[in-house]
């Protein structure tokens, strides 16, 4: 969903959300019926897709400092939105930075390359350093 959002942005997110999970769900009509995607793991992906659309520029200008000798504009789309929800999580969820590092390590390997690992661990874990020496100050709540 990330993924299809970045290149083409929405103007209505839950609209998206919702045109996306309809496609989802129909994509094993052929096989004997639709998929259903229901309970805990539609919450969890609905929370970090509604999350990194809503805080979009904020996680796209906390993102462009961090990449060392690199532009913004230059990252693919699977690191742009990898990147986006890695630091989503760590600044809103309750994860642990070593478990959402790692996740997003793996998404990048997965659906990129094996050379978009060492940016997004560079990324993460300087962000992750970053926020939690102002934890302190962390007063916001996640928007869920």
């Amino acid at each position: 969903m990330l993924a299809a959002a970045d290149l083409n942005p929405p103007s209505d997110i839950s609209q998206f959300v919702a045109a996306q999970w309809e496609q989802i769900c129909s994509l094993d009509e052929e096989d004997g019926g639709p998929v259903k995607v229901k309970g805990s793991l539609r919450r969890f992906a609905e929370e970090r897709v509604i999350g990194v659309l809503t805080h979009q520029k904020e996680l796209d200008e906390t993102i462009a400092p961090m990449l060392e000798n690199w532009d913004y504009y230059r990252l693919g789309t699977i690191e742009r939105v990898v990147l986006k929800m890695g630091v989503w999580e760590l600044k809103y969820s309750d994860v642990p930075a070593p478990v959402v590092i790692n996740e997003a390590i793996d998404l990048a390997n997965w659906f990129s390359s094996s050379r978009s690992r060492t940016l997004v661990n560079g990324v993460l874990d300087r962000y992750a350093k970053s926020y939690r020496k102002d934890e302190g100050k962390k007063d916001e709540e996640p928007p869920f």
